[in-house]
């Protein structure tokens, strides 16, 4: 069973939770931060992109940008925009997307639970992001965005936290301007707290849904502050981070798809006999947008097509399975010729939240030459992959809503 436990909260005053709240620093660049935080002094990526507030001439990974990520949270918590709770308690963090609700419980939870495997992860994470974020956490000193946990859903458990939510005010309430609904609850009596504890001591795993470079990076830390005191006991609150735990049920994966930069040197007939030989190929009418598995979207030169996989080419284990899989076998690696898509410079990925439209909106305007749309990976894959100790490939999984950060902070 993992461990799950209180903290006292750093926290924005309620009149500034609003203000404060932003999406994870990593689905946007600085260039786009710049343009979110306009008219916001409070923005938390001042805090967790502070290269915002530097001249663009700064590399992200300056040490300048850490010493003003510092700067500005002791700013914050002199104004008193950001204050800390003075009892430990957990904390319900509510999102509501297109009328579908998932209320997640705020917790810490602990570091030996990731090293000892009972937190599954299903994806690598690359070395210099991990670097990032450890710098990012050790000089401020705190866990400033929530890791996105899941698991198996308990009724027990939602009963409590529905019926605390029906019985008491939030701690926040607002919209965000990407329309999503944003609530938060604070647990500060010992026997909720307790019981919760107690439930969740049934629970044999917790899965990372999103947030793996925060993870790592969070024990990474963990891990050199032990070395730095030698006579740690477990019970500092550098052996814990800050996570958020929703059940599976409530949870919805989007699809997560790809643009390719050129053909491999192939020409339109050739890349498209190559793929007829592995797909069933077929033209389409209008954007194309997989409903089932083993069925593909492409755009290539104006034009949609439906791709459905050969038997064949099609594998039953666990990771051959996935669609994402399929693509990267048979299309990327075999035809275009992108092995490691971690590294490559020729791919990219967009979350099926901006649409089919901006696939199309790449291709057409020449910085892409293909694009492919995917049928999203199950909960249920997700579980499996990770009890298995095996990984997906890159970019297998979009979780929406995205959590904010800077409505819950943990100090170490």
């Amino acid at each position: 069973m993992p461990i799950i436990k209180p903290f006292k909260s750093i926290r924005p005053a309620k009149e500034y939770a609003d203000k404060v709240a932003a999406l994870p620093y990593d689905v946007m660049n600085s260039d786009e931060a710049r343009e979110m935080i306009k008219g916001n002094d409070f923005s938390f990526l001042r805090i967790d992109k502070a290269e915002i507030d530097l001249d663009k001439s700064v590399h992200i990974y300056d040490e300048k940008v850490y010493q003003k990520a510092k700067e500005n949270y002791d700013d914050f918590k002199a104004k008193e925009i950001l204050k800390q709770d003075c009892e430990e308690s957990f904390y319900i963090y509510e999102l509501i997307m297109d009328g579908r609700s998932q209320k997640g419980l705020v917790v810490c939870t602990s570091i030996d639970d990731y090293i000892n495997e009972k937190i599954k992860k299903h994806e690598l994470t690359r070395e210099d992001k991990e670097q990032d974020r450890i710098k990012h956490v050790d000089i401020l000193n705190a866990n400033t965005g929530p890791i996105f946990l899941a698991y198996p859903n308990e009724v027990k458990i939602s009963e409590i936290i529905n019926n605390f939510i029906n019985n008491n005010e939030p701690i926040f309430d607002f919209i965000s301007s990407d329309n999503i609904t944003h609530k938060g609850w604070k647990i500060s009596d010992s026997a909720t707290i307790n019981n919760l504890i107690s439930l969740f001591s049934d629970v044999s795993d917790f899965y990372i849904a999103d947030g793996h470079h925060r993870n790592a990076s969070a024990v990474k830390v963990a891990l050199k502050r032990r070395e730095e005191n030698k006579n740690y006991s477990d019970s500092e609150e550098f052996n814990f981070y800050l996570s958020v735990l929703f059940p599976d049920n409530e949870l919805k994966i989007m699809d997560y798809n790809r643009l390719v930069k050129d053909l491999n040197g192939l020409s339109k007939d050739d890349f498209l006999n190559k793929i007829s030989e592995k797909f069933i190929t077929e033209k389409v009418s209008e954007m194309y947008k997989p409903k089932n598995k083993n069925n593909f979207g492409m755009y290539l030169d104006g034009d949609w097509y439906k791709l459905t996989g050969r038997d064949e080419i099609l594998s039953d284990d666990a990771i051959g399975i996935l669609d994402v899989s399929v693509l990267q076998e048979n299309i990327l690696n075999d035809i275009l010729n992108i092995g490691d898509i971690r590294t490559s410079d020729r791919i990219d990925f967009v979350g099926g939240i901006r649409g089919l439209k901006e696939l199309e909106r790449r291709v057409d305007s020449g910085e892409m030459e293909v694009a492919f749309s995917l049928y999203p990976t199950s909960m249920e894959e997700l579980f499996k992959i990770a009890n298995k100790n095996l990984l997906m490939p890159p970019k297998s999984t979009w979780f929406e809503p995205k959590l904010r950060s800077g409505l819950f902070i943990h100090e170490l």
